[in-house]
């Protein structure tokens, strides 16, 4: 980053406080607190820097599902394996993201729930800011109109009620690591051969990675082709976290859910994205 020189040139760092200008004979001395107040801004910028990409957004969107490695996240991002781990690099110098190896594999995951925050409110921002986005969201969610919406509301009642089957579409991996209680998981792929698992007298409540995935339309697609009457639920997990609903995690053994508890910052008034913490769970 540099700065002007009296000449208007561009002057270029050399130390914290020294700059060298191309037009000047002599090196320009900043004041010492214009220099940090640079060194700042600098830092802040490296954090946009490292999402300002569609690919790592894409990937940062993955990983806020649950934690994969790098060959996962390639085949879901339609990357190959190289290009997806320079672009994970990135978010590691950057502390995005953390890798973690488990055996033969190194597991990749977002470093801190900020980070998933940061990453839903850009999307609220560009959702509020830009109307081409929801022009796009239209062509790229071809039948996002077409389905029946559930509120989170509506669903809540519906599934106290028992009237409704609330169906997890994304992959295994991403329910294991959260999902919406009561939730079962048939992933889209295998859909086809699973529907004698669904019961015909209740309505199927589809739902996967939140507003901007397509999952949960092709499964209600394939659902309705069968006879089975369909309704879509727009939130996912985040988006259910957010409004202060507790989270399930599937247990490793047993076949039990635990809740996971939202956790209310009091200084911004809103819940974080991702809570994992022992203390925070509970037996539904």
């Amino acid at each position: 980053m540099g700065v002007a020189s009296p000449t208007g040139s561009t002057c270029t760092l050399a130390e914290p406080t020294r700059y060298i200008c191309p037009t000047m004979a002599t090196e320009k001395k900043l004041p010492r607190t214009l220099a940090r107040k640079q060194d700042l801004y600098r830092l802040f910028a490296r954090i946009a820097a490292a999402m300002a990409n569609p690919h790592r957004l894409e990937l940062l969107n993955l990983l806020a599902q649950g934690p994969r490695t790098v060959e996962e996240l390639a085949r879901e991002a339609n990357l190959s394996v190289a290009n997806a781990s320079q672009h994970l690099q990135r978010f590691k110098r950057a502390r995005l993201v953390i890798d973690e190896r488990q055996g033969f594999y190194i597991r990749y995951r977002i470093a801190d729930p900020l980070v998933t925050r940061l990453w839903l409110e850009i999307r609220e921002v560009a959702s509020q800011q830009l109307a081409e986005v929801s022009v796009t969201l239209d062509a790229y969610r071809a039948q996002r109109r077409v389905f029946k919406r559930v509120s989170l509301d509506e669903l809540r009642a519906r599934m106290e009620k028992g009237t409704a089957v609330l169906l997890d579409v994304r992959p295994s991996a991403e329910y294991a690591a959260s999902h919406l209680p009561s939730a079962i998981s048939i992933p889209l792929e295998d859909l086809e051969r699973r529907l004698n698992e669904l019961p015909r007298r209740r309505a199927i409540i589809a739902y996967c990675r939140g507003p901007y995935c397509v999952l949960a339309d092709q499964a209600a697609e394939k659902l309705q082709r069968k006879g089975f009457r369909v309704a879509r639920l727009e939130e996912g997990v985040h988006e259910w976290q957010q409004a202060g609903y507790p989270l399930a995690l599937a247990e490793s053994q047993g076949g039990s859910d635990m809740l996971v508890k939202p956790f209310v910052d009091e200084n911004l008034g809103n819940s974080s994205y991702l809570v994992a913490s022992e203390q925070t769970r509970k037996p539904l």
